[in-house]
């Protein structure tokens, strides 16, 4: 069954969809967690994890993998954590094999060079090679969870570019992606407008640039 709002995300970039939250008063920007390539693109409804410290004896940093459905991101909350990480080249393989849209991790991954042979998306604080095995475990699957300060619960929509990360709540995803597709149009307008000679500053208030951002009032 098509996803139409998941087709609607892919067409926006995360800059216009950035705007679109902002007006919204929505907090769906994922700070500081970046694309391991400015190549990768990634659009998709969020399969959540939870880490926490490792216990005596230690859990599992998780086979979860079997579980998560094709087309699904994987939203890996491991708190931030730079120290350790959560994903690797096994979990990469098999993630790009069952055709998951990519990864996103509030903490860092490792073995990058497969991520960009293959194409995966991964988005993250950083990579380092040091492993999560028993320094780590698996709290709960499929919970709300804690992306670059930002609250990411099961099935809420995510949007992944050269330029970070948005995730868009679900009961709010119609508004925001309404707005943002109002945005790019205005946009779109604006650089025609320049393209047919017309100067920025008259463009931009014809097409309201400035307002565009501007939070909404009730």
């Amino acid at each position: 069954m098509t996803d139409r709002n998941i087709e609607r995300a892919a067409r926006l970039d995360t800059a216009t969809l950035s705007d679109a939250l902002d007006r919204l008063g929505i907090n769906g920007q994922c700070y500081r967690i970046q694309p391991r390539s400015g190549d990768f693109r990634m659009t998709g409804r969020a399969w959540t994890l939870l880490y926490g410290p490792a216990g005596s004896p230690a859990g599992t940093v998780g086979d979860y993998i079997d579980d998560v459905p094709p087309g699904s991101v994987i939203v890996l909350d491991n708190g931030g954590r730079d120290n350790a990480t959560v994903w690797g080249d096994i979990l990469t393989e098999l993630a790009h094999r069952k055709g998951i849209a990519g990864t996103v991790i509030d903490g860092i991954n490792r073995d990058v060079a497969l991520c960009l042979s293959l194409g995966y998306p991964i988005y993250s604080r950083g990579h380092w090679m040091r492993t999560g095995k028993d320094r780590v475990q698996v709290e709960a699957t499929q919970v709300p969870v804690n992306i670059g300060d930002v609250r990411v619960s099961p099935g809420d929509l995510l949007r992944g570019d050269a330029d970070g990360v948005v995730a868009i709540p679900r009961a709010h995803e119609d508004q925001v992606l309404a707005a943002a597709e109002e945005i790019q149009h205005a946009e779109d307008a604006i650089r025609e407008s320049v393209r047919g000679g017309m100067g920025l500053r008259e463009a931009r208030e014809q097409h309201r640039y400035h307002q565009l951002q501007t939070r909404a009032t009730p």
